[in-house]
């Protein structure tokens, strides 16, 4: 559905901070955690996010060994990151009880 691709644009990057702000994660096994809470995202579109976070020094990448094959880059939130979280936080929940309200027919 193309509405729900749109609408998952604008949010994932704070669905991943979020989950980065709970612990360090790689990227397969952020993919599989958003999945597991609804979210069909493929692991492939999430590396650009990744990349694009670090760029703008909202979280870090850090190699480590993986006892499962070939080293893992393990991501934490910066100081920016978590700034930036909560910035989401605030607009999320700001653009979230109007809308539900419109869509309620409440006013």
């Amino acid at each position: 559905m193309a509405i729900r691709s749109q609408l998952l644009k604008g949010i994932l990057e704070g669905c991943i901070l979020a989950i980065i702000s709970k612990e360090s994660i790689y990227g397969y096994e952020l993919a599989m955690k958003l999945q597991s809470q609804g979210i069909d995202v493929s692991e492939g579109s999430i590396y650009p996010i990744l990349l694009r976070l670090q760029k703008e020094e909202l979280i870090k990448g850090k190699m480590k060994k993986s006892p499962h094959g070939p080293n893992r880059k393990y991501y934490h939130l910066t100081d920016q990151g978590k700034t930036a979280l909560t910035e989401f936080k605030t607009q999320w929940n700001g653009l979230k009880t109007p809308v539900d309200q419109l869509l309620k027919g409440e006013e």
